[in-house]
């Protein structure tokens, strides 16, 4: 059991720790919003998504939909242009991603964080190869504890990176410590775009 969950710990927080669209996306909440509460319908859906996600791979379900050819290059090519369309806008402008967190409803940041969830393929080939696959290892209550630890990573995650942002939003007023985190999070988006297109050409 012990086992299972340091597992599930260093597997999740491996995963979840490169920037991304939803790293970036929860990080700019923080930096934006007034106080973490406002944070909050971002960060529930992110972990709600990322929830899903795992227990999808677990289950084997997603594993099974992967096998699909004709879904998985529908679902990878709509993934790459996401990626590329967030990378643009995240670089080309240094207020347009800040101003419409700050200006979003509950609703509005409740669909955004959903699509950067699970709209990027990247996150989610992650979890269905390398959490689904090392789930395998374990079952019955093993398995059970090592899915809860990857869960529970990425809620804590989410909650510290929110609270990260709030720190830096009120020490950097300027906001050209984020400017600088956006654009090297721009690339890291491009180069994984360019990265998923090329696994899909060869």
């Amino acid at each position: 059991m012990i086992t299972a969950l340091v597992h599930g710990i260093i597997l999740a927080f491996g995963l979840i720790l490169p920037l991304g669209v939803q790293n970036i996306f929860i990080f700019n909440q923080g930096v934006q919003q007034l106080n973490i509460w406002r944070c909050m319908p971002s960060v529930i859906t992110a972990g709600l998504c990322d929830t899903l996600l795992i227990i999808l791979a677990v289950s084997g379900v997603s594993a099974l939909v992967s096998t699909i050819h004709a879904l998985k290059l529908i679902v990878m090519t709509a993934g790459i242009l996401f990626l590329l369309y967030m990378g643009w806008n995240i670089w080309s402008s240094k207020t347009h991603i800040q101003e419409s967190v700050l200006t979003m409803t509950s609703k509005k940041q409740i669909m955004f964080a959903a699509s950067v969830s699970l709209l990027n393929p990247h996150a989610i080939l992650d979890t269905v190869g390398v959490i689904g696959t090392n789930s395998l290892a374990y079952s019955g209550v093993d398995k059970l504890v090592f899915t809860l630890s990857c869960i529970s990573v990425s809620w804590i995650w989410f909650i510290g990176l929110a609270l990260a942002g709030r720190i830096v939003g009120k020490v950097n007023a300027s906001g050209y410590i984020q400017q600088l985190i956006n654009k090297g999070s721009a690339i890291i988006i491009w180069l994984i775009a360019l990265y998923l297109a090329s696994t899909l050409l060869l």
